[in-house]
């Protein structure tokens, strides 16, 4: 179980713009918090500085108080594009993480473990020998959803991984990964990046909202347990719809201000 805290960080590249200014966040082990905004915001660039992709310009990023310093398996990544190597079958590209993972473990028992994430994930065993370009994009983003589940990590970062997905397959995808958060225990500690509101409700424990670059938190709320809604009661329930109001005010509003 990993909690983390952000203290008044913000980033630039080098010679570049400031893309993140002063965010200070604070997420107990087990929330599952989305991160809302616009395309352009600096989302994917935060999801980078909590991978150890990147490095803050200034600020902390601590996981359980101990500074990130780098890229860990500790925190898994699932990517938009899948981040499957295309050389590679699908269960090799399981077994490369778990082998990195699980270091000395035994191929059987690591093999043993990427079948069954890929069945977690609705995936027949005949997909262990495929190679990505022979999957659907809902097929290829279920695997690295496996991958991802399978090292065990304690924190979870998702950067718009249904993107690119049809209505339909994304919200089989969204009900799959919630599924998975619920029933593993102790939970896992995920960032999901989104620009759109109604995943994020679906999702959220709780949502931070970025504003336009250099981006801050504009807005964030904490959706309870017995708040929360499901994909049935989502666009019946009032107090949900009047949230859901909220955010999108909030993001319109801050976009209406840089165009002014």
């Amino acid at each position: 179980m990993q909690s983390m805290v952000i203290k008044n960080l913000s980033f630039a590249y080098a010679g570049g713009k400031l893309i993140l200014q002063d965010i200070d966040i604070a997420v107990e082990a087990g929330e599952f918090v989305c991160l809302l905004g616009q395309s352009g915001c600096g989302k994917s660039t935060f999801l980078r500085l909590l991978a150890g992709l990147e490095r803050p310009t200034v600020g902390e990023l601590l996981l359980d108080g101990e500074p990130i310093r780098g890229a860990s398996l500790d925190r898994g990544v699932v990517f938009q594009d899948y981040g499957l190597f295309p050389w590679m079958t699908a269960g090799e590209n399981i077994m490369l993480a778990l082998e990195q993972r699980f270091p000395g473990e035994d191929r059987r028992r690591l093999k043993a473990t990427a079948l069954k994430g890929l069945a977690e994930v609705g995936l027949d065993e005949s997909v262990y020998g495929k190679f990505p370009k022979e999957l659907s994009g809902g097929m290829k983003q279920r695997c690295a959803i496996a991958r991802a589940f399978a090292i065990n990590p304690s924190v979870l970062l998702m950067d718009e991984p249904f993107g690119a997905l049809d209505a339909v397959t994304r919200a089989h995808l969204q009900d799959l990964v919630l599924t998975l958060w619920s029933q593993t225990e102790p939970k896992k500690t995920v960032f999901f990046v989104t620009h759109d509101v109604d995943e994020a409700l679906l999702l959220a424990s709780r949502i931070f909202v970025l504003g336009q670059s250099p981006s801050h938190i504009i807005y964030e709320c904490a959706l309870p347990a017995d708040r929360r809604p499901t994909r049935e009661t989502q666009f019946e329930n009032p107090d949900i719809l009047r949230l859901r109001h909220t955010l999108i005010r909030e993001i319109n509003k801050d976009v209406s201000a840089r165009i002014s």
